[in-house]
């Protein structure tokens, strides 16, 4: 028996990283799947390492359908499990050059290019790929091409989801804002330093300047925990939020359990 499509099923658990696990009408979909144990270091390059300072919730995610990859290029977003899990489920959406080096099933989106997807409760979802910059202008050939997604899934009660992938604040995001206007927002989060004094993912001003572009969703922030590079947590996160009276958009995951994701 199917789902009533009156009412949207939607639940996600909050893996650790950039990881989260999504079941949505049936499907159940990964993003950058991380699932290396704490201690897990990784070379940047002859300089610079990364390490992992907590495992992920669960090593047993269970059967996953798709894999929503921002990119395959840095370990903090596809790491050594990860991977394995990745080649294991045989679907993924990434952008263009990560398909091309994982192959595998692996299916590569450009910026607005979207795919149509069936639900296992009837429904369909459409997958767009979303513009992201890795770090200021200027640092694109230097971290490769990024990723992020918005889901639409139809039914007679529609619901979608922007997940932003690695990428700070900038005019892709007000872009995204401007043609769609998502249920909830996952941003990646944790001001992340890898190599130098310049963000590479959302800090504390990029999460407020992209919930006031959503002003309707609620913010779920992914990639503040669990690596070395990560220099902001989710209490700043918090306590931004609510100095500037929006705390009650700001939904905070706890880590390893599943959580419904209602709508209005």
């Amino acid at each position: 028996m199917t789902e009533n499509l009156n009412e949207p099923q939607l639940t996600a658990t909050y893996i650790g990283g950039p990881t989260l696990v999504l079941e949505i009408g049936g499907l159940r979909i990964i993003t950058d799947p991380t699932l290396d144990p704490e201690g897990t270091s990784f070379k940047i390059d002859n300089k610079l390492t990364i390490s992992k300072l907590s495992g992920p919730a669960t090593n047993d995610v269970g059967v996953i359908d798709l894999v929503l990859l921002s990119h395959d290029q840095h370990s903090d977003n596809l790491d050594h499990a990860g991977r394995e899990l990745m080649f294991k489920v045989g679907h993924t959406i990434t952008t263009p050059a990560a398909a091309q080096r994982l192959k595998n099933g692996a299916l590569g989106l450009s910026p607005w290019e979207n795919v149509e997807i069936d639900l296992p409760d009837g429904r369909q979802m459409t997958a767009t790929a979303t513009p992201a910059r890795h770090g200021p202008s200027g640092t694109d050939e230097m971290q490769g091409d990024v990723t992020g997604f918005v889901l639409q899934v139809n039914g007679s009660k529609e619901f979608s989801l922007y997940i932003t992938g690695d990428t700070v604040f900038y005019e892709g995001v007000l872009e995204v804002a401007k043609r769609f206007d998502p249920d909830y927002v996952f941003i990646f989060a944790g001001a992340a330093k890898p190599k130098g004094p310049f963000n590479v993912t959302m800090d504390t001003n990029d999460a407020i300047d992209t919930a006031f572009c959503f002003p309707r969703a609620g913010i779920i922030p992914l990639h503040h925990e669990g690596w070395s590079h990560y220099t902001e947590g989710a209490d700043v996160l918090a306590t931004a939020f609510s100095v500037l009276d929006i705390g009650s958009r700001l939904m905070i995951l706890e880590k390893g359990k599943p959580t419904r994701l209602k709508f209005s």
